[in-house]
């Protein structure tokens, strides 16, 4: 593969996309807004208007957008990459979204000739410049091996999980595990300084324990700092755990962690703060 399409350039998609150019891939880029594509248009990035425009002689297209609703405008859209898409070409989407939506999708490419991946990410804005994301993917063999030195490009641990739709399952385990891990580092936290301790001494003490974590290690010290700015938006999270909710009622499953979670996330969204990071729970505890 030489030529990348990349549809979606937020917090994560910037940075990816970045790091696509870097390998030395020819890429393509179409976003709501080309403001926020301005430092890759000048890394040598080809600005494309239109999902149509950008389809063409693209031999992969990764899109990570907002939501599952702007999945099905991407790829089932008028213009859109199902409908533009040339046959052979591997659609692959990174954004966290349904395994229906995946299975779906999967289904109507492979109609058209066209490969799809499902390959939802963890790590952040961090790992997203870093070039070290978890990359979880669900599609055929054959196209997960085609692509898999552009994931090489974006992450380090890049695990093939089966089937259509099985991205999407695994990035949803992942974040029932982050929704509850974050009540405990806040809880943590909060404990410590109800005790008098320097919380940033405890932290010392504990995250390279059994308590450790990513989220102890990376979002425990922006809480302290008072920094809630975005590496991962409250308003995604829930988009996020909405979407693990509603499949875990699919498969009869009823994770408790994660519905008290959704509840006191829904909260900061309802006080208006769903721009910040997921970090920002610190401040209502």
């Amino acid at each position: 593969m030489k030529t990348i399409g990349f549809i979606g350039l937020g917090v994560m998609g910037r940075s990816m996309a970045a790091n696509i150019k870097k390998a030395g891939y020819d890429l393509r880029i179409s976003t709501r807004t080309k403001a926020t594509a301005g430092e890759l248009i000048a890394a040598g990035a080809t600005w494309c208007d239109t999902v149509a425009g950008l389809a063409s002689g693209c031999d992969a297209i990764i899109t990570i957008v907002g939501y599952p609703q702007d999945v099905e405008e991407v790829y089932f859209g008028e213009g859109g990459l199902l409908e533009s898409a040339a046959p052979n070409t591997i659609l692959i989407d990174m954004t966290t979204s349904s395994p229906s939506l995946a299975r779906r999708i999967y289904t109507a490419a492979k109609e058209k000739g066209i490969a799809t991946l499902d390959a939802p990410v963890s790590g952040g804005d961090v790992g997203a410049k870093n070039g070290t994301l978890s990359i979880m993917i669900g599609g055929d063999t054959t196209s997960f091996k085609t692509a898999l030195p552009l994931f090489e490009s974006m992450g380090k641990n890049i695990v093939y999980q089966g089937k259509a739709g099985a991205g999407q399952h695994c990035k949803a385990s992942n974040q029932i595990a982050i929704a509850s891990i974050m009540m405990g580092v806040v809880e943590a936290i909060r404990y410590a300084e109800e005790a008098g301790l320097d919380p940033r001494t405890v932290l010392t003490s504990i995250e390279s324990g059994a308590a450790g974590s990513w989220s102890l290690s990376n979002l425990a010290p922006r809480m302290l700092e008072g920094n809630f700015e975005p590496g991962f938006f409250v308003k995604h999270f829930l988009k996020d755990m909405k979407i693990a909710l509603d499949s875990s009622e699919e498969l009869g499953f009823n994770p408790q962690g994660l519905s008290l979670a959704q509840k006191l996330y829904q909260q900061i969204a309802d006080a208006g703060d769903d721009d910040k990071g997921t970090q920002v729970l610190y401040k209502y505890y």
